[in-house]
């Protein structure tokens, strides 16, 4: 039988109407948010500049169900970058952490988020419960995340871990594959928390028919997890393979998946979701995909209301099977700004390459980029693999390109030809950076914004 997420009860020990309640009830979570709207927009409207002019014609009493946000105008990306001061609920005295990112466009201004110390330990007390789900008391967890600088991800984490009590070893980002691998065998490491591409990359380091670290879990983070890189991690490792949702600017935890594993339970004492249409910006049903729009509920430092992500996702219709109360989020699907028009029709994407290349033994990550070419585009892959691979590996990728309906239509029009694949065995990996489709026929790039 599958366990019940451990965010319901801690949820539950949150909610300030649930007081005495021996059972988490959706009404009581969209009271205690409605309560906490209310705080946070009377806080932003009081002690933002940005808010007091967007919220001017906006009243927190005016709030009195979740549905009412919708009113709402949106936050953007731009508008932080803009003047991320103006953002400030407090003294900058109280700031304890300032983690910039960098803009979408190459050349724009980069946004800064702030965060006190108490909104801090809201996200150490999010990682401590969500990491249950994976992780026993005793257990060793290598994190693949920035970790050295107080407040870090990768130190949160740690602190957050020895709650549990389980051993956090801040390891930072991947560059010398064979070190990691010693290290989790030096270690004894029982569970792995890092980004998609560098986790496969350690996993497809050795030659295939190696014995990889004995495993429990693996801890997926920071960016889109497709579905090929979790059955081929779950299939080398032997392990059990989870996702979590989270950036910058939702305080780096947003939700996590449970022992089912299908979908992401969101961490709804902090957070308010909607799903959005991108383009009109209406609220969407339940289980149609659209825009990932949140709001935050109890952040003091710097609060954002309907903060626009660039995500692609839906929320997932009926009860998890763990039996819980809590909302689902399908796993994010897309970005917004990440799907690129074809001159012959339709879209490509990284989430869709990514389905498409990893399914390739030896490919351990890849840029892409769309330029024009004879008759219309041409799509040029930097591919880089494994060590042990042989010569075939370019036409295998090539030929998994030609498997994907809109790049096999677009070049029977011939208005898409494919550029020779460049193949490339590095001896170290490369710090990761935003994985985009860059499309030379337009000034700019498209850009993820989800950075740690």
């Amino acid at each position: 039988m599958v366990k019940r997420t451990p965010l319901e009860p801690w949820i539950l020990n949150r909610l300030d109407s649930a007081a005495g309640q021996s059972d988490l009830l959706r009404g009581a979570i969209e009271s205690y948010q409605v309560q906490k709207l209310r705080e946070t927009v009377a806080l932003a409207r009081r002690k933002s500049p940005f808010y007091r002019r967007l919220l001017r014609q906006f009243r927190p009493e005016d709030i009195r169900s979740p549905e009412d946000l919708r009113e709402f105008p949106f936050t953007t990306a731009a508008d932080i970058a803009g003047n991320p001061l103006q953002f400030l609920c407090v003294s900058q005295d109280r700031i304890n952490r300032v983690v910039t990112l960098q803009s979408s466009g190459t050349t724009g201004p980069a946004k800064r988020l702030f965060f006190t110390k108490e909104d801090q330990e809201l996200t150490r007390d999010f990682f401590h419960h969500g990491m249950s789900t994976l992780v026993q008391p005793g257990d060793r967890v290598l994190i693949l995340l920035p970790g050295k600088l107080p407040g870090s991800v990768g130190d949160l984490l740690r602190e957050a871990l020895a709650r549990i009590p389980a051993d956090g070893i801040p390891y930072g980002f991947v560059r010398d594959p064979v070190h990691a691998l010693e290290t989790l065998y030096r270690e004894r490491i029982d569970s792995l928390v890092g980004i998609p591409t560098q986790v496969l990359a350690l996993a497809r380091w050795l030659p295939p028919g190696g014995t990889g670290p004995r495993l429990k879990s693996l801890l997926l983070t920071t960016d889109h997890v497709p579905r090929v890189v979790t059955t081929e991690l779950e299939r080398a490792w032997h392990t059990r393979v989870f996702n979590h949702y989270g950036m910058t600017e939702t305080g780096l935890g947003g939700g996590v998946e449970c022992e089912a594993r299908c979908g992401y339970h969101l961490r709804e004492a902090d957070l308010l979701f909607e799903i959005v249409d991108p383009v009109t910006g209406e609220v969407l049903p339940e289980g149609e995909e659209g825009e990932v729009v949140f709001t935050t509920l109890t952040r003091r430092g710097m609060p954002l209301i309907r903060y626009r992500t660039g995500d692609m996702a839906r929320f997932m219709p009926g009860p998890c099977p763990c039996g819980t109360v809590l909302r689902r989020m399908a796993p994010v699907a897309d970005r917004v700004r990440g799907r690129v028009p074809l001159i012959g029709g339709g879209f490509l994407s990284m989430a869709v390459l990514d389905e498409s290349l990893f399914a390739v033994d030896a490919v351990l990550d890849f840029q892409a980029a769309i330029a024009p070419g004879p008759g219309g585009d041409c799509l040029s892959l930097k591919v880089q693999a494994a060590g042990w691979t042989g010569p075939d590996t370019a036409e295998a990728v090539q030929k998994c390109l030609l498997s994907i309906p809109v790049v096999a239509a677009n070049v029977a029009l011939g208005t898409l030809t494919l550029a020779p694949v460049e193949l490339e065995r590095p001896e170290e990996l490369a710090r990761p950076a935003k994985r985009v489709i860059r499309d030379w026929r337009t000034e700019g790039d498209a850009a993820d914004e989800r950075t740690v």
